[in-house]
């Protein structure tokens, strides 16, 4: 009976333990860093954007983004995607004010940043 009780803890121990690893294809890196990388990855693919870009060739350079909206106005659809780029709480929430958005168009990039959104905004009113 004492092995089995013995058994359980180990064995409950192991199962809760803090260390976790993820394994992203390339190499392996703790769980911590994973929205670290996320962030670089976007600030880099931001860095190299250029006006014009389709939606599809601006996802294949990206991550998933953490916000997606959609809006039609005066005949044009707009699209609004939101990357993580920046930590402002270490609240493990993932929330607009710590993303870069980039605007389309019908479909072609026309701007991203804090500045393109506002000046989009003020426009289709």
């Amino acid at each position: 009976m004492q092995k089995l009780i013995l058994a359980a803890i180990i064995g409950a121990s192991l199962t809760l333990s803090g260390c976790v690893i993820s394994i992203d294809g390339e190499n392996e890196q703790s769980y911590g860093s994973d929205w670290q990388d996320i962030e670089q990855k976007n600030r880099r693919a931001i860095s190299k954007l250029q006006p014009s870009l389709t939606l599809n060739d601006v996802s294949s350079r990206m991550t998933s983004p953490d916000f997606n909206e959609y809006y039609e106005n005066k005949g044009d659809n707009y699209q609004i995607l939101y990357f993580r780029t920046h930590r402002n709480e270490g609240d493990g929430v993932t929330t607009k004010d710590e993303c870069t958005p980039l605007i389309f168009k019908n479909g072609i990039l026309t701007g991203w940043g804090d500045t393109a959104y506002h000046l989009m905004e003020k426009s289709s009113r």
